[in-house]
């Protein structure tokens, strides 16, 4: 499992710059969430966000929350100011460029440039906290400037912010060798291999089950799991896996449910709302309208 954590930078009371009417707390959030929703497409990868919503984790908060997770990617997305135009991105000052940091610097930045029309301002090394502190490779990415006209309005569209999302997670998936699949990294049997760093929280969560359920169904009875062990994820009812759903089927979102299966709290419009299906995997299908990962236990 390659765990990627995405920091959005700034958010809460830390607007970030500002400039042609945003901010950049909200262009990073938004590029922050479809990386989020784009790394659903590939196989055995878990992501972690800093933030999903406008709150505000101090620098330490953020880097000690990576560590502790064991992220092989710490991942910062920024918005640019100070009368510049393009794009660029950091890593550490000591950092050498051929190392395996320099070399996911560089993928991200190739498979960026491909995907905006802006200036290539080429990759740099700074000593920012998010580098320095965190305890895995780390890049920082500076995706424009808000205080330029043309690069603002860039900002402003969906497309765009699409566009450098799908950016990132292309680099991403060159330097980690990733492959795309439905069914993640649970094999068609229902099982998943434990790997080092896992814990039961986030293996029921990837699975759209609870903790209670994984362990009823494994026969677990404490926490302790080790790497190579076999789990069974599926069978339990959980995640909703023996529904049949298909891309174009309307699906109402029930008003029970809590949760998008990224993570996030569902919004209270969203409940009792209908949607159309544009993708399905395993135990969740996406929403075309709100365009997010919704358990399949959780539509009908």
């Amino acid at each position: 499992m390659v765990r990627i954590f995405i920091d959005a930078g700034h958010g809460g009371s830390d607007p970030g710059a500002q400039a042609n009417g945003i901010k950049e707390k909200d262009i990073t959030l938004k590029i922050a969430k479809k990386v989020q929703q784009y790394f659903g497409e590939y196989k055995g990868v878990s992501v972690k966000m800093s933030r999903t919503g406008d709150s505000y984790p101090t620098l330490t908060q953020r880097t000690n929350e990576a560590n502790a997770w064991g992220a092989d990617l710490f991942l910062s997305i920024h918005i640019n100011a100070g009368g510049g135009t393009g794009y660029e991105d950091y890593i550490y000052t000591t950092v050498s460029s051929s190392s395996k940091t320099g070399k996911i610097q560089s993928d991200i930045h190739n498979e960026v440039m491909k995907k905006i029309n802006m200036r290539d301002r080429g990759k740099k090394k700074a000593n920012l906290h998010v580098l320095r502190e965190s305890a895995m490779p780390a890049v920082l990415t500076e995706n424009g400037f808000i205080d330029h006209s043309s690069d603002a309005s860039k900002m402003k569209s969906q497309s765009w912010i699409n566009d450098v999302a799908r950016g990132h997670v292309n680099g991403i998936a060159k330097a980690f060798g990733l492959e795309k699949g439905s069914g993640g990294s649970t094999p068609s049997d229902g099982t998943y291999t434990v790997k080092k760093g896992d814990t039961l929280w986030e293996i029921a969560k990837d699975h759209g089950m609870t903790v209670k359920e994984l362990k009823s169904l494994n026969n677990l009875k404490g926490d302790t799991i080790h790497p190579g062990q076999v789990l069974k994820v599926s069978g339990s009812g959980s995640s909703g896996g023996s529904t049949s759903f298909a891309v174009g089927d309307k699906v109402t979102v029930k008003k029970t449910a809590t949760h998008f299966a990224t993570g996030e709290s569902i919004a209270s419009y969203v409940k009792g709302s209908t949607y159309k299906i544009i993708q399905v995997k395993s135990d969740r299908v996406l929403l075309d309208g709100i365009m997010s990962w919704v358990y399949k236990k959780d539509v009908k």
